[in-house]
């Protein structure tokens, strides 16, 4: 056996392992204890505990005082994995890595192991492992607890598996890369009465219909046409029964926006809206709207250390340094508004397995991209803090 293939089985090794235990956010007790295993083994001083389950390896070569930090997130879904022939399918009923976050943990720690051997760079490598990205709420819990205060860095790169791009190839943009996500939730009490007599009462569905039709205008007829934004009711909830009119209607959903201005004009709009409604029909209305996910934005300087790596791994033609921005939403965007960094999506692949959707009970990161992105990674060393 080669070392190349040695290295590339042993990456494939740790994410299988990591796939069979997959871990929700602020739990991921077992995942931790693997990651800090592995790089013990690699002889990193390894620690944790930050923002819950959380932790930073450093690797310092030679005198340069550069400081970088590569980024993985390490949650899972609570989605039910649904390919039962899989050999190292989930061993956890009703949980699974279903967002590949199992493979950027991989590539992350190949990084590690590709420059504790080579030490080709000059200055100081951290390896940052977040807990809790689904929920948006992990990079906080790492910056409260003082990370960049006990583990300074210049800059930060993080990377994402994309199902539909081709496997392996690296795409990336300056500027707003991924959208913000606020959520939103809106609660109508109206009077419930029987279905036969409904002038008897107040009908909240009524009112909720009217209310998720005229929010899909905010978009259209409050924001300048140039301007991306998104809203999306997603849940309606009520207590009627079949022949009973409800007295309360509540409607949850998502908005996706770039910047603060547009995010203040949907919150402005969408209540604006909900209560007028409401009020016009002698209902009353509460509206609540919470900031979950940061816009990820990406740095110029460093999209550009981003760009000459993924070409030195890949190759120029296999490397968008102009993607469409996407609406999805990434947990990194918060250390991207306190540091300088840059996000790029490594191909999952454009056909078969490798392009199933994200979040699918039958998604699997594609093992192939492993050594893709562990080489991205360690470039950016090289590139970033030449020896």
């Amino acid at each position: 056996m080669t070392t190349e293939t040695a290295f590339e089985q042993q990456l494939t090794e740790w994410r299988h392992a990591l796939h069979r235990c997959p871990e929700t956010g602020f739990e991921e007790k077992q995942t931790s204890d693997f990651v800090a295993r592995v790089l013990a083994d690699l002889g990193l001083e390894v620690h944790r505990g930050i923002g819950g389950t959380g932790l930073v390896a450093s690797l310092t070569v030679g005198t340069g005082k550069g400081v970088i930090g590569l980024r993985a997130d390490m949650d899972a879904l609570n989605i039910h994995e649904s390919v039962a022939d899989r050999p190292h399918a989930s061993q956890t009923p009703g949980k699974m890595h279903a967002c590949g976050h199992d493979g950027h943990m991989s590539m992350v720690l190949g990084a590690a192991r590709l420059l504790c051997e080579r030490r080709d760079f000059s200055g100081t490598v951290r390896f940052i492992f977040q807990p809790a990205e689904e929920h948006g709420r992990g990079a906080k819990a790492m910056m409260s607890d003082g990370l960049f205060e006990r583990f300074p860095v210049d800059e930060i790169y993080g990377a994402h598996n994309m199902p539909g791009i081709p496997a392996g190839h690296i795409a990336t943009r300056v500027g707003g890369i991924m959208g913000s996500e606020d959520n939103f939730v809106i609660r109508i009490k109206g009077r419930g009465t029987h279905a036969a007599r409904p002038h008897m009462g107040i009908d909240p569905i009524v009112i909720a219909a009217e209310i998720i039709l005229a929010l899909q205008t905010v978009v259209s007829r409050s924001l300048d046409p140039s301007v991306p934004a998104v809203v999306s009711c997603t849940e309606v909830f009520t207590d009627g029964i079949r022949n009973a009119i409800p007295t309360h209607v509540t409607i949850k959903g998502d908005t996706r926006s770039y910047t603060p201005d547009v995010q203040a004009t949907l919150e402005r709009r969408m209540r604006e809206m909900c209560e007028g409604i409401s009020r016009t029909h002698g209902a009353e209305c509460t509206f609540e709207y919470t900031h979950e996910f940061a816009p990820t934005v990406n740095w110029e300087q460093c999209v550009s250390v981003a760009v000459q790596a993924a070409q030195n791994v890949v190759g120029a033609k296999r490397v968008n340094a102009n993607i469409a921005p996407l609406m999805i939403s990434e947990d990194f965007g918060a250390f991207l508004q306190k540091i300088p960094g840059a996000f790029v999506f490594i191909g999952n692949g454009d056909q078969g397995q490798g392009s199933t959707p994200l979040h699918n009970a039958t998604y699997d990161f594609n093992d192939d991209v492993l050594p893709v992105g562990a080489r991205y990674f360690a470039e950016i060393a090289r590139v970033r803090l030449p020896a």
